[in-house]
């Protein structure tokens, strides 16, 4: 029961020695270690797994079998775990609730890392620019945006290329007219799940925390309205590393230091 509430309090005691991440159970810590040893190691890309079934689960994404349809928007997953929680996409059912500020997620791995925003864990690090980030995806997302100009995936319908295998995907909607994502409350549909986030929380008022006393722009978490609070100030925090110039959003500065760094380039 101790191991168990840890897991909704954030509490990980258990440090591995290899690396900056913690646990809240040894067994957890001892999982964990077998990625250091390299036992379970993928043989096309060299990643190593806790088990050997998660690195059968990994093998999957080497290949194009997704074998598991959901039956609402007929979009396939690989494996069953994955297809549940997208299922809860429809159905709205978030069952793991944050025990600090009461947001909900429908997947416990979402819940996990949304406490690092209340405990500033932030175990994933930029080799390059030493910046710091709670989720790996964020780590890959800065990399790619930030450090590199490679765009490797490239749209069979107008060949637009893309940093990454996600961006491809969602921009394809556009040419499929796809929707996905589903409003339970109305009968809208998205392209992204994004675009239905913002709108639960625009027209629903679903998940909405704050509100700006300024233009009542509402957000679903207290990061977003803090980072929106610069809009209506003159302070700038985001500067280009490039040519030294100041913005107030993160947005705004990478967009900009793509554009940036072409220039320089040519």
């Amino acid at each position: 029961m101790d191991i168990h509430h840890r897991k909704h309090t954030g509490e990980n005691i258990y440090p591995c020695t290899q690396c900056e991440r913690h646990f809240p159970s040894r067994n957890g810590l001892y999982s964990h270690m077998a990625i250091h040893s390299g036992k379970y190691k993928c043989t096309e890309c060299g990643r190593c797994f806790a088990s050997r079934t998660i690195l059968a689960h990994h093998g999957l994404i080497h290949s194009a079998e997704k074998p598991l349809e959901c039956t609402v928007c007929s979009k396939r997953f690989r494996n069953s775990g994955t297809l549940v929680v997208h299922s809860r996409i429809h159905s709205g059912e978030k069952p793991y609730k944050c025990h600090v500020c009461g947001k909900a997620f429908s997947a416990s791995r979402d819940l996990f890392v949304h406490l690092r925003v209340h405990s500033g864990d932030k175990p994933h690090k930029c080799s390059l620019c030493s910046k710091s980030f709670s989720q790996r995806g964020h780590l890959k997302r800065h990399s790619l945006r930030v450090h590199s100009d490679e765009k490797p995936y490239s749209c069979a319908y107008c060949a637009m290329q893309f940093k990454t295998n996600d961006e491809l995907n969602v921009h394809i909607r556009i040419h499929t007219g796809e929707k996905p994502y589903s409003c339970r409350h109305c009968s809208e549909r998205f392209t992204r799940i994004d675009q239905l986030k913002r709108h639960l929380l625009n027209v629903h008022d679903e998940g909405v925390l704050l509100t700006c006393d300024i233009c009542q722009k509402k957000f679903g978490s207290n990061h977003d309205f803090k980072s929106h609070q610069y809009v209506h100030s003159d302070y700038k925090q985001f500067c280009c590393g490039k040519c030294g110039k100041d913005f107030k959003s993160k947005r705004g500065v990478v967009d900009h230091f793509q554009r940036c760094s072409a220039k320089i380039s040519i």
